[in-house]
This record gives C-alpha cells, structure tokens and sequence, in this order.
C-alpha cells in the first residue's frame, strides 16, 4: 500500500540515508578488500562479510601485538598469527580461519599493499581428506518432513515447495532462496540453478517438485514487482533468505519431532537415496553440482553392501 502511494505521488519518498564512509584507514582496506571478493572474485555478499569478519581479528591481533604497518608484514607474522590463533578451533575452523587469510594476502599484494604476496606462508591445518562422513536422515524421515506441511495454509504449501527441492534436487539453502521466476522453464521441465561462485547450472524437475511449484507460483505466492520465487507470505512480502529457508527445515522437523535436521542434511539424504537406488558417483556429482569426483568420493563410505563386497577377510578370522 504503501509503495503504490509513494509511486502516485500521494506519499512523499523518503531520501536514502547516505552510506557512512569508512572511519579509520582499517575500515577503508577492508571495504576494499569485501568489494574485491564481490567484484573480482564472484563471492556473494553473505560469505564476503564472512570473510572480512575473520580477516579483522587478523588486523586486531596484529595491533595486539604492536606490529608494524602491513607494509612490514613478514612471513614469519603470519606463522605466528596462524600459531597463536587455531589452537582450541576444530578443524573446521581452523580451515576458514586460514583460508579468509589466504585470500586477504593476495588482496594486499594485488592491491599494492604488500611487495609480494605472503599467501604460501600460511600454515596448513592438519586435517584428513574425506575423515568424516554424510549425515542423511534415516529412511522415510524426509517424506514425513514434506507430509507435515498444511496444504490447506499458503505458507504450508510454498514450505512444501521448499522442502522438495531441498530433498529431491539437493539444492542448497542459498540456491533456493536465490531462485527467480527466470530460472524456472516450464516447457523444458527445467531449473536454473545459480550456484557457488556463480556458477549456473542446469537441473531437470521431476514431476512432484515441478507441481509443487507451479501450484505455488501459480495460486500463493504474492503479487510483487521483485522476480525472487519465494517470498514472505506476510506484508512487506520481501524474498526470503538462506537463514529462513533453513527456519522452514527446523520447522518441519519440529512438527515431526525429529531434532539436529538441516537443509544440508536434505542434500546428504537425496545423494544417498540416489546410490542406494543404484546411481554412479559421477551421476550423484552432476546432481550435487561438485567440481571435483573427489567431493563426491565421501558417498562411497555409505555404501556399505558395495563395501562388503570389496573388503578383505580380517587374518585368522571370520569375515
């Protein structure tokens, strides 16, 4: 209401407050540095501000310890950073930690703050390829997750559109909340799927996600100018965002009572339901959009007949 009485003419547009610059000459490096990941780099906002947030406690510390300015940053500064920082981090952790540094180091010497780029004196976390293993939901449990929707409430169905790409397409939450009208070709019976590092790709829908949706976008979804497929069902109608396509998860596994459910998990479960239904790891990394077979490879450790089938007898026992 209120936009179409500003688009009239009856309700005064109020001026956009200005973009507060950059403080300190800190703050200034690491908006270049975020606009550097968005621009040069294809990363998406989210994971941008990610990045410049671990980057900061870098810039913290180094005043901590009375560095001086990253002109004289040395080799053995970023050893001692890495040393002092990830004791206590999972691996996980670890990881993003020196991967945000890794990608900051290159940002100085491509920005011409550094001679060179100290990148390669980053540390590696140890940590073992493929060590841990897919957590899908038990069988059956991702079919209750789409049951529990309310047909009979809008927000039941578009949840229920959600949910079946989450598990049938593998989709991650970001993909389903990026999604646009665009992307959907009705007469192909296909979806476009902007992925990591924008890439796009191009993905089948199956019959019972294709009719989810379209009963979505044809009969619920709110009139609005923008172009996302999924929006608020309440006033102002705004897209939704990855945290709140994964709501919709924790929601239905609430309704379920089932605990420790994430739209990740969905995607564990639709690549196995695929090898136990006898699909290639290669089939399952063109489903999952992986770059590298390696990615998928963690799939194999799932199945376990195929497994059986190739294991040794244990020495001087029954196997």
């Amino acid at each position: 209401m209120v936009g179409y009485l500003r688009r009239v003419g009856a309700v005064p547009v109020p001026a956009r407050p200005a973009v507060p610059a950059p403080a300190t000459a800190e703050e200034e490096l690491l908006d270049r540095y975020r606009r550097y990941l968005t621009g040069e780099r294809g990363v998406c906002e989210q994971v941008a501000r990610a990045y410049v947030r671990k980057v900061r406690r870098f810039l913290d510390w180094r005043a901590r310890v009375g560095g001086a300015g990253l002109a004289g940053l040395t080799a053995a500064d970023v050893s001692a950073f890495v040393v002092a920082e990830c004791p206590g981090r999972s691996t996980r952790l670890g990881r993003d930690m020196t991967l945000s540094l890794r990608s900051f180091l290159v940002f100085l010497h491509v920005d011409g703050v550094v001679a060179q780029s100290l990148a390669a004196a980053v540390p590696r976390v140890a940590g073992w390829r493929l060590a841990g293993l897919p957590r899908p939901l038990d069988p059956g449990v991702a079919q209750q997750l789409v049951a529990s929707c309310e047909l009979g409430a809008v927000i039941g169905r578009r949840d229920r559109a959600i949910l079946l790409l989450l598990w049938r397409l593998a989709l991650r939450r970001g993909e389903v909340a990026a999604m646009m009208l665009d992307d959907l070709d009705w007469r192909a019976g296909e979806l476009r799927v902007c992925g990591k590092s924008r890439r796009v790709e191009v993905l089948p829908l199956p019959w019972d996600v294709g009719q989810a949706l379209a009963e979505y976008v044809r009969d619920d979804r709110p009139r609005v100018e923008g172009r996302a497929v999924f929006v608020a069902v309440n006033a102002p109608h705004g897209p939704l965002t990855p945290a709140t396509v994964g709501r919709v998860v924790a929601n239905a596994a609430r309704r379920v009572g089932v605990s420790d459910v994430t739209a990740h998990r969905l995607r564990h479960t639709a690549a196995t339901e695929m090898l136990r239904e006898g699909a290639s790891l290669i089939e399952i990394g063109q489903v999952l959009r992986h770059r590298q077979t390696q990615t998928t490879a963690i799939y194999a450790k799932v199945d376990v007949e195929t497994l059986r089938s190739v294991a040794r007898a244990w020495p001087g026992g029954r196997s």
